[in-house]
């Protein structure tokens, strides 16, 4: 009876250390998988270095590391064997055989079966099934779905490792395209070059080959030719515009000389008008032209007014361009020389003389 008694007690002290252990896996491997983080962010640089030095794979600058941190520690149902054990992490040898499968295979060659484009230079990842995908493809696969599941093998669970084969085939891909380009421009201008020196044997082709030769041959007498011509116009332009200025301030001065004539003309016909009036007392004042302090004025519509009285005129005329105030015509002035050197008896003769000496003056110019 103790023995039985020990032996079911034993018996159910397994059961809940087994049921627990199942409790403990199951909630692990839940909060695992609908955790926020599911893709692993890319480990710092002394973690990629300690990585390195464990799987190697360091192709110039581009390095390739495996994104996944250390593998967690088994859970209580793991140890007891209630559940299968995670197999162990790939090591380097077997890193290499995955990569050199996928290589056979093509993967990186042909386009992500997610996106369905090409990986140029984007980042990849190379799963442990040797399946090559864009790293933010699976990311966003594994983020939407909630679990890591391989695409297209179904595997799970699985690791990946950034690689860089498909940037390298890119960029072989764009140096044989330039390579190509380049080549085939080098080609075509040889090609012209010997068309140039070798005539062709078809009839109508050497016609057409003599034709073009005899136009460059041509076209090269005419821009030898071309220079010179070219040098002898703008000479001729530049005479021609010297020609014109000279004959452009001829005119000018021909202009200038026939105004002061036309304007002299006037003055002269001015003098004899006012000899003609004999007045004797300016208009505005009233007072004989004769007076021996004022300067006597001959404006252009031929009166004769005292230099103060006009000057005042102008200033109280509200008008800016001031008129005659007995003709109302705009006007210029002269002054008449020796108005106010002699008597008063003589004074009007004496204006009436000069007034005739400057006309006689103008008259023998």
């Amino acid at each position: 009876m103790l023995k039985g008694r020990s032996s079911s007690r034993e018996d159910r002290r397994k059961l809940a250390v087994a049921a627990a252990a199942l409790q403990d896996h199951i909630t692990r491997s839940l909060s695992s998988s609908e955790g926020p983080n599911i893709f692993p962010a890319a480990p710092s640089r002394s973690h990629r270095a300690r990585q390195h030095r464990h799987t190697g794979f360091i192709l110039g600058e581009e390095q390739e590391y495996i994104l996944e941190p250390e593998a967690p520690p088994l859970t209580l149902a793991q140890r007891l064997g209630l559940v299968a054990a995670p197999a162990g992490r790939l090591t380097a040898e077997e890193w290499a055989e995955v990569k050199s499968r996928s290589l056979q295979e093509g993967d990186s060659a042909q386009p992500c079966v997610i996106c369905t484009e090409e990986f140029r230079l984007q980042p990849q990842v190379l799963l442990s099934c040797s399946h090559v995908f864009h790293k933010v493809c699976l990311k966003s696969l594994e983020r939407f779905s909630g679990r890591r599941c391989c695409p297209l093998c179904r595997r799970e669970p699985y690791e990946t490792r950034v690689i860089h084969d498909g940037a390298k085939l890119y960029r072989e891909k764009c140096a044989v395209r330039i390579q190509t380009c380049w080549r085939g421009f080098a080609a075509r201008k040889s090609y012209r070059a010997v068309r140039k020196l070798i005539p062709p044997n078809h009839p109508q082709l050497r016609r057409r080959y003599f034709e073009e030769k005899f136009q460059e041959i041509n076209e090269s007498l005419v821009r030898s030719c071309c220079s010179d011509v070219e040098v002898f116009l703008l000479d001729v332009d530049q005479t021609v515009a010297a020609s014109r200025d000279v004959f452009r301030l001829f005119d000018q001065q021909q202009k200038s000389v026939l105004e002061e004539e036309g304007e002299e003309e006037e003055w002269r016909k001015a003098r004899e008008k006012a000899v003609q009036r004999d007045i004797s007392d300016c208009p505005i004042c009233l007072t004989p032209l004769h007076s021996t302090s004022r300067q006597v004025l001959l404006l252009s519509c031929s009166h004769l007014l005292h230099e103060s009285c006009l000057q005042a005129f102008e200033r109280f005329c509200p008008r800016r361009n001031p008129t005659c105030p007995l003709c109302r015509r705009r006007y210029t002035t002269r002054p008449v020389r020796g108005a106010n050197t002699y008597s008063p008896e003589d004074q009007k003769c004496r204006i009436n003389q000069d007034v005739w000496l400057t006309v006689a003056e103008d008259t023998r110019h």
